[in-house]
């Protein structure tokens, strides 16, 4: 059998979180009542005209730059002509040949090297209204009842970006996509949750024999909510490939939906192509003429890129815990305790665990890092009301360290031999095999003690005993 190479493209698209819509003035925002921010431009009544949002322009400018992409003097927005429930106007104001931002490259760090993934283009569009599917077992459209339409998103701006095929794997995809995400959110233009829909990414897909440099037939794959299921979806979607190649097949260009309880993909509908759609420049907007002051004052703006902080991080605390450090956000915890004193590999476990979804205020750094050096000497209960108690207010370090754990065996010996006495039937249990009972006699002693007994103590104490 020949040996495979998967060929990987994305499409993603971007919420801005500007305060109003990308062509009217209605609010831009996720969670209002259905169809109540909407207006005669974004509904498409007859007459009403579209002003672009000036500030959308720049955002998509910043990441276009943050992306290495060229800049145009000049940049036109198009119509994209289709018919669907969703889309009023029977076309979506976008761009084609001439757009914000273009030719760009992502680098995207990896255990054995840096990865350049093209940019072919970011360019700025309006977003589709959400048809919401009712009945059926998986809420969309393909065995439902009928069909709802919310039009609170319709006209949203929205920025797409398109990726060469430079992309090999699943692994390498979702990859990109977490450092493309957290990219975007220090940039500030969105806050990028694909939960609630502002982050959406699809794939384009194919295989072909290692060692040919042309492109098979792509598919692309749509629907897929999380990064862990876009790189479960493209996976079984190589799978499919190679064994529809393997069979003497023909792939089919179209588009599919990946099922996540049977890991498995299902068609929708034949892909369309960029002739389909009938482009041509939108005659109710000017050009886009931003200026080179602009592009300047913009490009000052740029924080430093998550793939070179990643680079630098690697070396205190390796490849691995660097991206999972970056890609989640959680590098600015992990910097405030070693700024005031932690080793970095302790500070990178500590934010990335019991910090992981607490936001310490910077003025508690000093207390956080005096508390976690001595962790090993206060209640468990006590340490992690600590950390949650570092994002509310100041932190009191010599309140928490006040309250120790008994360590003394002294002191503890007398209630272990009370509990086992209590329970023969579990220490029976426990010698003849059932070693699971150990963590039963652990778990009595804390309720005794109220969470203040070392573990570790206990532990050993308790297999003493029971030896």
């Amino acid at each position: 059998m020949p040996e495979w190479e998967p060929v990987i493209g994305l499409e993603i698209h971007v919420q801005l979180k500007t305060r109003t819509k990308m062509f009217c003035s209605c609010e831009n925002g996720f969670g209002g009542g259905p169809n109540t921010q909407t207006c005669p431009v974004c509904l498409a009544y007859p007459g009403a005209l579209p002003v672009p949002n000036v500030q959308a322009v720049e955002w998509t400018i910043k990441l276009g730059l943050a992306l290495g992409c060229e800049i145009p003097d000049r940049a036109i927005f198009h119509r994209k002509n289709y018919f669907y429930p969703d889309n009023p106007k029977g076309y979506q104001i976008s761009q084609y040949d001439i757009p914000l931002s273009s030719e760009g490259k992502f680098v995207v760090p990896g255990p054995e090297g840096d990865a350049e993934i093209g940019i072919v283009r970011a360019h700025l569009e309006e977003d589709a209204a959400k048809t919401i599917h009712v009945g059926g077992a998986t809420g969309r459209i393909v065995g439902s009842a009928h069909s709802n339409v919310d039009f609170n998103r319709g006209g949203t701006p929205l920025v797409e970006i398109v990726t060469k095929p430079d992309l090999h794997s699943a692994e390498d995809a979702k990859r990109f996509l977490q450092l493309l995400r957290q990219t975007i959110v220090e940039l500030g233009i969105s806050d990028a949750e694909m939960e609630k829909g502002t982050l959406r990414a699809d794939a384009n897909v194919s295989v072909r024999e290692v060692g040919e440099t042309g492109f098979r037939t792509r598919t692309e794959l749509k629907n897929m909510n999380s990064f862990n299921h876009i790189a479960r979806g493209i996976d079984a979607e190589i799978r499919r490939q190679i064994t529809v190649w393997e069979s003497g097949g023909e792939v089919v260009q179209q588009t599919l939906d990946y099922e996540v309880k049977s890991d498995t993909v299902t068609a929708r509908r034949q892909k369309e192509e960029a002739d389909d759609y009938r482009y041509f420049p939108e005659p109710d907007l000017v050009p886009l003429e931003p200026s080179s002051e602009l592009i300047e004052r913009l490009r000052t703006e740029l924080p430093e890129l998550p793939g070179t902080r990643i680079r630098a991080l690697a070396a205190d605390v390796g490849f691995d815990h660097a991206v999972d450090l970056v890609a989640t956000g959680n590098e600015h915890k992990a910097r405030l305790l070693v700024e005031h004193g932690l080793d970095w590999p302790t500070a990178a476990n500590v934010a990335m665990n019991q910090l992981a979804s607490i936001d310490p205020l910077p003025e508690n750094g000093p207390a956080l890092v005096e508390i976690i050096k001595q962790r090993d000497t206060i209640p468990r209960d006590t340490l992690l009301a600590s950390f949650a108690d570092s994002a509310a207010g100041p932190l009191d370090a010599t309140a928490v360290l006040a309250q120790t754990v008994v360590a003394d065996t002294s002191e503890l010996e007398p209630l272990v031999d009370r509990i086992l006495a209590d329970n023969p039937g579990q220490v029976t249990s426990y010698k003849g095999g059932k070693q699971g009972l150990l963590g039963f006699f652990v778990g009595q002693v804390m309720k005794e003690t109220q969470g203040k007994a070392d573990p570790k103590v206990v532990n050993e104490l308790l297999r003493q005993k029971l030896s």
